[in-house]
């Protein structure tokens, strides 16, 4: 299949191509972060006026995936018209030029779009409450991408991976500080579903060859605090877990409102597929394998110096 990729050099679309391309045509789509990379790159400014019909046109995919996002929360908050623009009119875009060509859509959205104020987990069917202006573009991206083409795929993600610049994920994060022995801390009243970047891929590619449509939870099983995920990541990685203090979201100068419980249930994609997703320890196993065969530094010589 030939799969057109945008945020091609994001944690995701980085990983996605790197999982994909022996068996598929990726063409990723990027701004000019990436270089050297080991599949086709195609740069442009998704929101210029007219690229999407004109890259739709041009390559001519089997499939778009959309990775494409402002996601940072505070770059949100201080640019809510950017935010809206990438997160709500792009992805609305892409659906309709998409469901024009009889072309297969993902479009990833985020498990913040809740509030968190729930006791235990989410289903697809819960509404959401997004706490701000990331989470409510995304929200509306959604709803956008659905609305203009019902067989569309919104995948509700969490994921953590090696990226591009060696900063992007949570496990990096915990990673690079332990290593070089500083002490850092972990919301331990922050509940989240990670899963393995390339698992998300590799889930996505089933997704679409079973032809499943509409929105899903696309996260790991396990629940767990973002303190518990720092201190599995330590023990793995043979890193002081005690360079880790459990502290509460509360406390921290984080100026963006974040959800608290980010627990999704996996249940209708495991149904749809017919299969249960990775434990957390076999994710975790695969990332410290991929450590261990220098695939970070792989990863990290496809950018732009």
């Amino acid at each position: 299949m030939k799969i057109l990729l945008t945020g091609a050099s994001g944690l995701l679309g980085i990983n996605f191509a790197q999982e994909t391309m022996t068996e598929h045509d990726i063409v990723g789509v990027d701004r000019g972060k990436l270089v050297n990379a080991p599949f086709k790159v195609l740069k442009a400014d998704l929101l210029d006026s007219g690229i999407v019909d004109s890259m739709l046109d041009s390559v001519r995919p089997n499939w778009l995936i959309n990775c494409a996002a402002l996601a940072d929360l505070d770059a949100c908050e201080d640019n809510p018209d950017l935010a809206r623009r990438l997160n709500i009119n792009l992805p609305a875009q892409m659906a309709k030029a998409c469901k024009a060509r009889g072309i297969s859509f993902v479009h990833i959205s985020t498990d913040a779009v809740f509030d968190g104020k729930k006791d235990g987990f989410y289903t697809e069917e819960d509404p959401p409450n997004p706490p701000g202006v990331y989470s409510q573009t995304k929200l509306e991206g959604e709803q956008a991408a659905l609305s203009e083409y019902s067989k569309a795929i919104v995948a509700r993600v969490n994921f953590y991976g090696w990226s591009l610049n060696g900063r992007r994920s949570l496990a990096e994060f915990f990673i690079n500080n332990l290593a070089n022995h500083k002490n850092i801390s972990g919301f331990s009243d922050v509940i989240f579903c990670p899963m393995l970047v390339n698992a998300t891929a590799r889930t996505l590619i089933k997704m679409l060859q079973r032809g499943l449509s509409g929105l899903y939870h696309l996260v790991g099983p396990q629940a767990m605090s973002k303190y518990q995920f720092g201190v599995e990541v330590a023990r793995k990685f043979s890193l002081q877990e005690g360079g880790i203090s459990p502290k509460s979201i509360h406390a921290s100068s984080l100026s963006a409102r974040r959800s608290n419980n980010l627990w999704l249930s996996t249940h209708k994609l495991s149904t749809d597929l017919g299969e249960v997703m990775p434990e957390f320890s076999t994710g975790l196993d695969e990332f410290y394998k991929q450590y261990q065969q220098g695939y970070p530094q792989k990863i990290r010589g496809y950018q732009q110096k």
